[in-house]
């Protein structure tokens, strides 16, 4: 059986409070934390037939490049968004990528909320107090950052969608009837609007070079 123990003694140790370790053993703990998201697929593609869809972890580094270059558009801070499309699914290296029916059948929220804190509760104090500060905004929603991290991570998914069914998976477009809904910047929006005529493999092929 494969163990972590010093990733099962942080568990225990947040939810009982009862013997703490150092903040770099923590951090080092985290960090192969973030590691397992690169094993981790993203669930809801497997109802569109992909059976081997990303993962949570190249989700999380396009929704960054993403909410980087809104943020620019959307004039706001692009660092602070970057930090919240990096860190918005880290919960899902305890509890792995629920589908959305799981959601309906499952408290998710309540599931990600306890994972986080349990994930963050022994590192350094201002590294701590820094991620859940930035959890808090992201999940109410309100500054124009969360907003345009969010748009980021609804983008993602939709380019991922439009990316699949490019490749043959044409029950991918199913994503496409409810999460452009969702979107709030005046860039997202249009970013999407493009995506729908776009041909997702037309950057490749502008590039490669044939010799004789």
């Amino acid at each position: 059986m494969w163990r972590m123990p010093h990733l099962l003694l942080a568990m225990k140790s947040s939810v009982k409070k009862t013997k703490k370790i150092s903040p770099s053993i923590a951090a080092l703990d985290f960090f192969a934390e973030a590691g397992l998201l690169k094993r981790v697929k993203r669930s809801g593609w497997w109802v569109a037939g992909i059976e081997n869809p990303e993962t949570v972890a190249e989700h999380c580094f396009r929704c960054a490049v993403i909410g980087y270059y809104i943020a620019h558009c959307e004039k706001v801070d692009p660092y602070k968004v970057v930090t919240m499309t990096l860190f918005n699914d880290i919960h899902e290296a305890r509890i792995n990528d629920l589908h959305k029916m799981g959601h309906y059948y499952i408290d998710f929220r309540e599931a990600e909320k306890k994972a986080f804190a349990d994930q963050v509760a022994f590192l350094d104090e201002k590294v701590k107090e820094s991620l859940t500060r930035m959890r808090r905004d992201y999940e109410m929603q309100v500054t124009p950052e969360s907003l345009v991290a969010r748009d980021a991570d609804i983008l993602e998914c939709l380019i991922q969608a439009k990316e699949y069914m490019d490749n043959g998976y044409p029950v991918a477009k199913t994503f496409f009837k409810r999460a452009p809904d969702y979107l709030k910047t005046k860039t997202a929006k249009g970013l999407w609007k493009q995506a729908l005529q776009w041909d997702s493999h037309s950057w490749w092929q502008n590039v490669v070079k044939f010799e004789r």
